[in-house]
């Protein structure tokens, strides 16, 4: 079995070698220069998301991207406020389970997994309720590959004046978010997605002015947005020990982002990997589970009509020749999926589709 399988996942995703040997440098936490990095990182996430400084900032948080979006609703969603949550997939229906632990007032807009969130219903939604004063929502779920759809949405959040909070983890870097024009209030990604650094932190790019009205609103300690920026904010210094060499990367990745033309161009790759990939595998028969609404990182197809067909064994075909994807996560649905971001190109996806026919012929 090859080791060296590249990945065909929403993240954590195949790397350059480059971004891996930036790791090879062990560095201080209290480091003078590792320090300038953290400031430097906050200061590049701006320039991507296109914002100025004087109304933003960039928080960097320890864990997986979930503890960032977790950070989020437990750090600014007040006793006295009421989120609005718009659910189509798991990571939505993750920021429910995360309310109900807090016992953070919320609404659940609940969408079956190939719907996307519809401004009139918001709408209604907010009528109904004129407590809600916050909207939350995934931009693209990987649960199904679907891309909700932003602009008719902010255009619901500004005529409300809620609170935005946008959980843009595998669309950051990867797609144009015009955070200012939208009036995203806190944008959450990580690390290891389009960005294409590797596992160990996520970030969040905070309109400075809410993220101040949310001091003394956390319901955690290590977890507490606010702090973790006053802090951050000082010197680059984290507040408690951050994942260096995972820093290292990540600044390595964000350069070799901006030579690769930056979000754009990285979005026109990315675009072409994804329309390959469904238009091969439409031609051997296959599926996927998302129309119109199909976002250009992942794809979830039905599984095939085959009596004999059997997903372990399928990835681990795939897997011994290159390639590792991704189980389902549609609920009462059979499917799998396949990611066409980081390091991959075209060719891969031609491959990939390659032995899939040739798996599915040999059955």
């Amino acid at each position: 079995m090859s080791l060296n399988y590249k990945l065909l996942t929403p993240g954590p995703l195949t790397t350059t070698s480059t971004v891996k040997e930036a790791m090879l440098v062990d560095h201080c936490t209290w480091d003078e220069d590792y320090k300038i990095i953290t400031q430097h990182i906050r200061k590049h996430l701006l320039q991507l998301a296109k914002v100025p400084e004087e109304d933003y900032t960039t928080v960097l948080m320890q864990g997986s991207g979930s503890f960032c979006v977790e950070s989020v609703l437990s750090s600014v969603i007040g006793d006295q406020d009421k989120v609005l949550i718009c659910a189509n997939g798991a990571y939505g229906s993750r920021m429910v389970q995360m309310a109900k632990r807090y016992n953070i007032p919320h609404v659940v807009y609940q969408l079956a997994e190939n719907e996307v969130p519809q401004a009139s219903r918001i709408r209604e939604l907010l009528s109904e309720d004129p407590t809600i004063n916050a909207l939350a929502m995934v931009h693209s779920e990987t649960t199904s590959g679907i891309l909700n759809p932003l602009e008719e949405i902010s255009e619901v959040v500004k005529e409300n004046k809620l609170l935005f909070i946008l959980d843009a983890m595998s669309s950051f870097g990867g797609i144009s978010i015009p955070v200012a024009e939208y009036q995203i209030d806190f944008l959450v990604s990580s690390a290891n997605k389009c960005i294409q650094g590797v596992p160990g932190f996520g970030f969040i790019i905070c309109n400075r002015k809410a993220l101040e009205a949310s001091k003394g609103k956390a319901r955690t300690v290590s977890l507490d947005l606010y702090e973790q920026f006053e802090a951050m904010d000082v010197d680059g210094k984290w507040r408690f020990t951050s994942p260096t060499h995972t820093v290292l990367a990540f600044e390595q990745a964000l350069n070799e982002l901006d030579e690769e033309g930056g979000i754009n161009a990285r979005y026109q790759r990315y675009k072409e990997n994804n329309d390959t990939l469904r238009e091969k595998m439409a031609e051997i028969g296959f599926q996927s589970f998302i129309g119109e609404e199909q976002g250009p990182f992942i794809t979830s197809f039905y599984y095939p009509n085959h009596p004999k067909f059997e997903f372990t064994h399928f990835y681990e075909f795939l897997k011994a020749n290159g390639y590792a994807i991704y189980p389902g996560k549609i609920s009462d649905i059979d499917c799998f999926r396949i990611g066409n971001i980081g390091e991959i190109y075209v060719e891969d996806m031609i491959q990939v589709v390659e032995l899939i026919k040739t798996y599915m012929e040999d059955l």
